[in-house]
């Protein structure tokens, strides 16, 4: 089976990022090539499965898919109407389905065919006539972001890192729909990655950690398996590496998963209950009784979610404010509603503001949809006392507090949510390792109050590092990712203050910003991080003039005024970007861009991460796409870390 010959890499002259790519592979590549001359039928039916509809759904809205000839969406394992007068196309998982209740039928799986199903297909001579297409799209992932997707893998952290994870049936299952979902991606980009790993360490006795620590290797392999197949078998497939993969898991960082981050996006997945990205609000009825709810996604649509997402909601509250009185001022429909609430109103008035309603109603709803968020989250943060929290979670971080503040917090906070002091408690864990040996960490749970329960979600996480428990200092004299207890000071992170503008309890970042830096400079200690096919010559980066552009365009300009409190206000200089900088980031173009940066994370990605790969792609000017199984906000990460093991912890053998 083989693909389209037209090449949908980043190497044409035309640079499309990964999410356009995998849109355009669907609607044209896939849906439009059905439209033949001889075809009678104009409209056609699309058959998918469940895993093929998510994957349509990921990347194409319903109106893109009926611009292409469909006219009905059905579900393969329905029971559903023979149409024998309409054409149809199946998008769907290799599967022995029998096809055709329809008069033609265009077959498109979604990763590779095994041989027997292409043997069972060809000796079906009910079924052989009718097709009038069969072959591989090699396109399982899963778009969330414009340079974030997911394999759809929501017990990876279990199946693959947990407690019974080896030697099973679950676990081979995981690894090798992990594997051939990744190789998708690659195979749509027309691209051939450098296949690099966290390479395992075995430093810790236990079976159950030394089986984790092996799993981004298995991973690596499995990739590279299938890539390799993929360079005889897709035309025009690289054969020489033109990309870079970096395969983590979740032990490289274990603090960014529940850590308080204080951008909106986060805050919203974090304090709000959000289904996906989907926020439910109330809004007046129009009829004057009960206000209706409506849903609402908080997506790259929305032009204000776009530039705020990544801003410190102490920032996106101003900017919105901001945003709201220059609206108010500039907008002539709402300067006359003011006038007509005050009953000064002519029927000139009136007409003008007819002719603005509907703009102003859309821009007005939008703007109030996010005041209405924004202050929601303001609103739980002050009622839960996040600031003071915030601060000692930064503190711990950076080594600027210990066990005297810990203890002090779970003292006078006694009314802190059982999640709150966990999600510290797992912070203090991962920084300062030598205070939960022995019967310490039993007392500390036993001051916080928490449960046996609980307590399994520490040891979890103890478990889920692995080799990275272990205190051990990075090669080369740089930076430890590892957490060294014999240090008298304990920090997680070098603190980055000096480096660019950043708002207080928003010095945290995330490990993988200094790995994609290092890997971007080819800095990557090789004894730490191995690859499956080394380059024989160095990787090509963005040029240096490119990245002296990028400095200076993101120098920073002169202070301008703000009103927000002083818990948020930065502790450096204020980099006085207009409130449009964000939107030109998030849609910035992409010429003269270097190679791609792929970092797939085994075990579930952050929000943190996510800004960071955003952030990154601007600075070093290469398009940074952060892949993992799912992406966790910290209640459901705690969940899943529960689930990581069955057994209970007997609370005489707790130890971090």
């Amino acid at each position: 089976m083989s693909m389209s010959d037209s090449d949908f890499s980043s190497h044409g002259a035309e640079y499309k990022n990964f999410r356009q790519i995998s849109r355009d592979r669907l609607l044209y590549e896939m849906l439009r090539s059905t439209k033949t001359e001889d075809s009678k039928s104009t409209w056609k039916v699309l058959i998918m499965d469940r895993v093929t509809t998510k994957v349509m759904s990921s990347s194409c809205k319903m109106s893109d898919i009926t611009d292409q000839g469909v006219s009905l969406v059905e579900d393969l394992y329905r029971r559903r109407q023979p149409l024998p007068s309409m054409d149809s196309i199946y998008f769907i998982q290799p599967s022995k389905e029998k096809v055709p209740l329809y008069k033609k039928a265009y077959v498109f799986f979604s990763s590779p065919i095994p041989k027997d199903l292409i043997n069972r297909i060809k000796n079906d001579t009910s079924v052989l006539p009718r097709i009038g297409a069969l072959r591989e799209m090699n396109l399982e992932y899963f778009p969330v972001d414009s340079q974030a997707l997911i394999t759809d893998q929501e017990r990876a952290l279990e199946e693959l890192l947990g407690q019974n994870a080896a030697n099973t049936r679950k676990f081979d299952n995981c690894l090798n729909t992990m594997a051939t979902r990744i190789s998708t991606i690659f195979a749509s980009l027309k691209e051939l990655p450098f296949v690099r790993y966290r390479a395992a360490k075995n430093l810790d006795g236990s079976a159950a950690t030394a089986f984790n620590d092996t799993v981004p290797t298995k991973l690596a392999a499995e990739v590279w398996s299938l890539l390799d197949k993929y360079r005889s078998t897709i035309p025009n497939f690289p054969q020489t590496g033109t990309c870079e993969l970096l395969i983590l898991d979740r032990s490289i960082d274990q603090i960014a998963p529940v850590i308080h981050e204080w951008t909106y996006d986060a805050m919203c997945h974090d304090l709000l209950d959000l289904d996906g990205n989907k926020y439910v609000h109330e809004i007046p009825s129009k009829t004057g009784g009960e206000p209706e709810k409506k849903e609402v996604l908080l997506e790259d649509q929305d032009p204000v979610w776009l530039e705020l997402r990544h801003a410190h909601i102490a920032d996106a509250s101003e900017r919105l404010h901001d945003k709201m009185t220059n609206f108010v001022s500039k907008n002539k429909a709402a300067q006359l509603h003011q006038k007509r609430d005050s009953g000064e109103i002519s029927t000139r008035d009136l007409q003008k503001m007819v002719q603005a309603l509907p703009q102003y109603s859309e821009q007005m709803e939008r703007l109030s949809l996010h005041v209405e968020i924004a202050g929601k989250i303001n609103r739980i943060i002050r009622e839960m006392e996040l600031r003071e929290l915030g601060q000692l979670e930064q503190d711990l971080v950076f080594g600027d507090a210990g066990a005297k503040e810990v203890i002090n917090f779970l003292r006078t906070k006694q009314d802190a949510t059982t999640e709150n002091k966990l999600r510290l408690l797992m912070i203090y864990a991962s920084v300062y390792p030598e205070k939960f040996e022995g019967d310490k960490g039993l007392k500390l749970m036993q001051l916080a109050k928490l449960s046996p329960e609980d307590m399994k979600v520490m040891n979890n996480m103890r478990m889920l590092e692995g080799s990275s428990a272990a205190p051990k200092k990075m090669s080369g004299g740089g930076f430890s990712l590892k957490f060294d207890a014999h240090k008298t000071k304990n920090a997680a992170r070098k603190d980055r203050t000096t480096e660019e503008e950043t708002w207080q309890l928003s010095r945290f970042y995330p490990m993988i910003e200094e790995l994609i830096e290092k890997l971007n400079k080819g800095e990557l200690p090789k004894n730490e991080y191995l690859c499956m096919n080394e380059p024989s010559a160095p990787v090509a980066r963005a040029t240096d003039g490119a990245s002296a552009r990028m400095s200076q365009s993101s120098a920073p300009q002169p202070a301008k005024s703000r009103r927000t409190a002083t818990w948020a206000r930065s502790r450096v200089s204020d980099d006085g970007s207009s409130s449009d900088s964000a939107l030109r980031n998030g849609s910035m173009d992409f010429k003269n861009m270097g190679q791609r940066i792929f970092v797939f994370i085994i075990g579930g990605a952050t929000r943190s991460e996510l800004r960071v790969c955003h952030k990154l792609t601007t600075k070093l000017r290469r398009e940074i796409i952060l892949g993992s199984s799912s992406f966790d906000d910290p209640p459901q990460f705690l969940t899943k870390l529960n689930m990581a093991s069955e057994k209970e912890i007997p609370l005489d053998g707790f130890g971090i």
